[in-house]
């Protein structure tokens, strides 16, 4: 009687296991058919579908966001490549410029030790003069290609400054026009 008693326990138990599972079946059933859960789910759907899409629009105008500051940032960058270039180069040139320049001046003070010796003697070496007079010409030609080559530099650093100034980039170590006084201009 015993195992009957137990039989009798199992098989209520699933049957209660059963009842409930066509329970949840049927509440299932009715959700998809259209009832109040479907209604709610429906509804809970819509909203994720927009907010789902609504981040699909912030990540796309993010996205662009950062194309456009790679896009600028490398523009910067080849701006800025293109300016140390020309400045290394600038550079180039004045070095060049003031080896020419301590050439002329090594040779001029030479040209004057031997005229001052020359002239301590009593001597007038008009050789001595002549290369005097033409290495003090040579110096003078080229501390005016160095002067060029300063006012090279000078202009390309002017139309760098104006091409900022035209693209609306207003130099921020530039004093402003009225800063100026009329000794300065």
């Amino acid at each position: 009687m015993n195992d009957i008693s137990e039989f009798e326990a199992r098989i209520t138990a699933a049957l209660e296991r059963i009842g409930r599972a066509v329970a949840v079946a049927e509440e299932r059933a009715e959700a998809t058919t259209g009832g109040i859960a479907s209604e709610e789910m429906e509804a809970e759907l819509g909203r994720l579908t927009d907010a789902l899409e609504a981040e699909k629009v912030a990540n796309n105008q993010l996205e662009e966001r950062v194309r456009a500051i790679h896009d600028r940032q490398e523009h910067h960058v080849a701006a800025l490549e293109e300016e140390v270039e020309t400045l290394r180069r600038q550079l180039m040139d004045h070095d060049r410029e003031m080896q020419k320049l301590r050439l002329m001046n090594t040779q001029l003070r030479e040209n004057n030790a031997g005229l001052r010796a020359a002239n301590a003697q009593g001597l007038g070496d008009a050789a001595l003069i002549d290369a005097g007079m033409r290495i003090e010409l040579e110096a003078l030609k080229v501390a005016r290609e160095a002067d060029v080559t300063e006012m090279d530099a000078i202009l390309t650093e002017l139309r760098a400054v104006m091409a900022r100034v035209a693209n609306g980039a207003v130099p921020t170590d530039a004093p402003a026009p009225s800063d100026l006084s009329n000794e300065e201009v």
